[in-house]
């Protein structure tokens, strides 16, 4: 922090902006003083420090010891003039007796002009204005403190250059002060000073660390292109006016905490109308406003940040202006309020943008913006209808809140909605092509460029959907247990999800291939876990796992994915996609099958059995399949022992009755005989074949059978039309629409 003043007693100088008094009540200062005019019990007298061998200060002494003093001073003497009141002809005396011959200006040593008092005006400039004094490029050479110094006219110290430190703490300047090209070489000191009027700190240069805490500045404020080396701390400073940093560059870290702005603030190449711009600044170092205020506009554009960057807790009155601003390291801006538009139009953040718990309370636009890393506007408020246009590795929307409608046009970004509240629609879009800038030229992406420009959401848990829209993104990494009336999402454009892993795969002595179809992360997670063997090393078997996938409260049930199915499936089907929606049926089905909690086990050996045979009724292929194996089998078993040796032969028998007459013949058939030998020729299999096909469609063959080839021929006249109606189904549910 600063250094702080070495005064007794000094609780009863007056604050705010007002002329000095010549003979305050004040406590006794801690140097030996002049006290000329003191009144016991009531005044100090004057506080000027004693002249050496004399025993008054300088202001006070007559004419011949004044000017014996002076004339012993040379250029570069050491000073002290601490509390002296100084008329100007009394400071033009002065710094005549101190001007170099050699330059034509004033040089110090070390001087001390603590609670000093400037009466005229003192002018450290270029040039004589109505017979004031000039001190053109004074020279201090030693350290120099004004601290508490009370400047009651027009102040320069343009040109000035200081090799030492130089402290201006609590001073109070009531004209318009001038440091307009002043050099700082050491620290520079304006902790608590307050400028009642214009201050200008153009093209000054701070070496060391420049100190502007809790300083106090009522008119304009000027630092266009100043450069501060060391750090600048401008903690708890006040600027009631307009505060101009155009061009300043800031190679340390630039402290704007708890700073707050009255008046227009710009950080851009625009200039408004009665307020100074702050075009192209740059801070090399990192830069904290943290918990500044500005009360009127906060222009940032083309403003340069090379370190980290802090605006937390900050609240903009007005425009906040970061258009095409570029910010290299992390820039925060937590818990800030834009209570004006927020114009980030074309900025762009090499590292991480963090906006968690802002307030957007009329922010229409927000961006195109460029993030190598990720936006964070996780418990962000937008209060009114806003579209979001965000190229970036990673958006997280974590808990964000959505008070009106929303779109979200994203590139390249991986996003989390995890728990956001979404008062009303919401649509998140994957943006193809590049943004445009306003002359509708594409603009630069820089370190994104070149990469998977595809849209990914992660999470939407806790999400109420019936106000979420998603169009062309990749679903495949997405969690959506906990949401809200998943039934009511819409899916719009190409929307991706997780599929099973291809290829055969083994588990034991089980070798088994997965059919392609849509699935979700929550079911990927829990048959990861599942497929892991402790005994060995963890194995997903192709599946893809979780953030601690073996951990089980933290991946859902069988019955919770049956659900989420359930809900999406749903989905589908409003939006006229029934085939989309099969595969989300098939989900259901196959966690229904693998719930040991709340699926009976008898229920569980019907889904067993209907997967086994037509995978749910969707997989035509599987049930053509047991279709084909049953018509063989009843082809094998039927040539085998269901026909018979021989066909039977009829027979007729009848009795003549004695005597002649009318003879009645009764014919019968001989039964049929099972088959001893050559049961596998052409002519069976033609019997058998059309015996089969006839129990496909459910139709009697009238062939003649044994007994066991009937009870074959009846049971294929059961199975087999109850499989091929199974394929049946599943063509219709793929095709239909």
């Amino acid at each position: 922090m600063g250094r702080r003043r070495q005064l007794s007693g000094w609780s009863d100088r007056p604050s705010g902006m007002s002329h000095p008094s010549p003979d305050p009540v004040l406590s006794p200062p801690n140097w030996p003083y002049c006290a000329h005019g003191a009144v016991p019990e009531e005044s100090v007298g004057c506080r000027g420090s004693l002249v050496s061998d004399y025993a008054l200060c300088l202001a006070h002494l007559n004419d011949v010891s004044r000017a014996e003093y002076l004339g012993g001073l040379r250029p570069g003497a050491d000073l002290n003039l601490r509390g002296t009141t100084f008329s100007q002809p009394l400071l033009r005396a002065l710094l005549d007796a101190l001007r170099d011959p050699s330059t034509g200006e004033p040089r110090f040593g070390q001087a001390w002009f603590d609670d000093a008092q400037f009466l005229g005006d003192a002018w450290f400039g270029e040039s004589q204005f109505l017979g004031f004094a000039s001190f053109k490029g004074a020279r201090f050479s030693g350290d120099v403190s004004f601290d508490g110094a009370e400047f009651s006219s027009m102040s320069w110290f343009a040109q000035a250059q200081f090799s030492g430190s130089a402290g201006f703490e609590e001073a109070q300047f009531f004209g318009i002060t001038d440091f307009g090209g002043a050099q700082f070489s050491r620290e520079a000191q304006f902790t608590g000073a307050e400028f009642s009027r214009d201050i200008g700190f153009d093209g000054a240069q701070f070496a060391g660390i420049a100190w502007f805490e809790e300083a106090q500045f009522a008119g304009v404020a000027r630092f266009g292109g100043a450069q501060f080396v060391g750090d600048a701390r401008f903690d708890g400073a006040q600027f009631s006016r307009a505060a101009g940093f155009g061009g300043v560059r800031f190679s340390g870290v630039a402290w704007f905490e708890q700073v707050r702005f009255g008046g227009a603030v710009g950080f851009g190449g625009a200039r408004f109308a009665g307020d100074a711009g702050f075009g192209g600044a740059q801070f090399s170092g990192d830069a904290r406003f943290g918990g500044a205020q500005f009360a009127s506009i906060a222009g940032f554009k083309q403003a340069q940040f090379g370190g980290a960057t802090g605006f937390g807790g900050v609240r903009f009155e007005g425009v906040a202006w970061f258009e095409r601003t570029l910010f290299s390291g992390v820039a925060r801006f937590k818990e800030a309020q834009f209570a004006g538009a927020a114009v980030f139009e074309h900025a762009r953040f090499l590292g991480d943008a963090r906006f968690e718990q802002a307030r957007f309370s009329v922010a229409a636009l927000f961006g195109p913006v460029l993030c190598a890393g990720v936006v964070d506007l996780s418990g962000a408020v937008f209060d009114v209808p806003v579209t979001l246009e965000i190229a970036a590795r990673a958006v997280r929307c974590e808990r964000t809140r959505w008070e009106s409608t929303a779109t979200l046009r994203l590139r390249y970004a991986t996003a989390d909605f995890g728990h956001a509240v979404l008062s009303f629609p919401a649509a998140v879009t994957a943006h193809r092509s590049p943004f445009t800038t306003g002359l509708g030229t594409p603009g630069d992406e820089g370190p994104l460029a070149g990469s998977d420009n595809g849209v990914r959401v992660v999470s939407v848990r806790g999400v109420d959907a019936a106000h979420l829209v998603l169009t062309d993104v990749d679903l495949s990494n997405c969690l959506f247990s906990g949401a809200f009336h998943l039934d009511q999402l819409r899916l719009g454009g190409r929307c991706t999800f997780a599929s099973t892993p291809t290829g055969f795969h083994r588990r034991f002595l089980w070798v088994h291939r997965w059919t392609r179809r849509r699935t979700l992360a929550e079911e990927h997670h829990w048959r990861a876990r599942n497929a892991h063997d402790p005994a060995r090393e963890p194995s997903s078997h192709g599946w893809r796992t979780g953030p601690d996938h073996l951990n089980p409260d933290l991946t859902p049930s069988p019955e919770d994915i049956a659900a989420t199915y359930r809900q999406l499936r749903k989905a589908f089907e409003d939006g006229k996609n029934e085939p989309g929606a099969a595969d989300f049926y098939y989900g259901e089905m196959e966690m229904r099958r693998h719930d040991r909690t709340s699926t009976p086990p008898g229920e569980r050996g019907l889904l067993w059995g209907y997967w086994l045979l037509s995978g749910y009724g969707l997989r035509a292929t599987r049930a053509l399949g047991w279709l084909a194996a049953a018509m063989l089998a009843t082809l094998v078993l039927l040539m085998g022992f269901g026909l018979p040796q021989d066909s039977p032969k009829q027979e007729a028998s009848g009795v003549v009755p004695p005597g002649g007459g009318r003879v009645t013949f009764e014919i019968g058939k001989a039964d049929p005989r099972n088959p001893t030998e050559d049961r596998f020729t052409g002519e069976r299999f033609e019997a058998a074949l059309s015996v089969t096909l006839n129990s496909v469609v459910f139709r009697s063959s009238g062939q003649d059978l044994t007994t066991a080839g009937t009870y074959i021929e009846m049971a294929s006249r059961v199975i087999e039309p109850v499989l091929l109606g199974l394929a049946v189904l599943a063509v219709r549910n793929r095709v239909k629409r």
